[in-house]
């Protein structure tokens, strides 16, 4: 069974998978694991031919921030050692752009607050 943060967490990445097709981007992959992080979802924007790892982030209350400033340094760089392990698998999007997303999802996930940052951070 899965714990009650693993089911929020799904249907928050469920929530903003829906909103992100909806916006014309193609899912490649969801949760893909490594021993160095995870990436929620990995999409295609085809409008810039772009390849967006996205990291999805859920806050019922934003008392001690928004769910989208909970993205540290240390988790930046999870994400970004993982979207090279993920480049270095399949070579057929090296010539891609690559992009690093975040989507928030704030208050209820009956109706939540939506907040999409594109290219929230990038490899320095």
């Amino acid at each position: 069974m899965f714990s009650l943060k693993r089911k929020i967490g799904n249907k928050a990445e469920k929530l903003a998978l829906q909103y992100l097709k909806k916006q014309g981007l193609k899912l490649i992959q969801q949760n893909y694991l490594t021993t160095m992080g995870e990436i929620d979802l990995i999409m295609l924007d085809k409008s810039e031919q772009s390849l967006v790892f996205i990291e999805v982030r859920y806050r019922k209350m934003a008392n001690f921030g928004s769910a989208t400033d909970t993205i540290n340094h240390s988790k930046q760089g999870k994400i970004i050692n993982t979207a090279k392990h993920f480049l270095q698998k399949y070579a057929q999007y090296d010539d891609f752009i690559c992009r690093f997303d975040v989507v928030g999802l704030e208050s209820d996930l009956k109706c939540p607050k939506i907040n999409w940052i594109q290219n929230a951070f990038e490899v320095r």
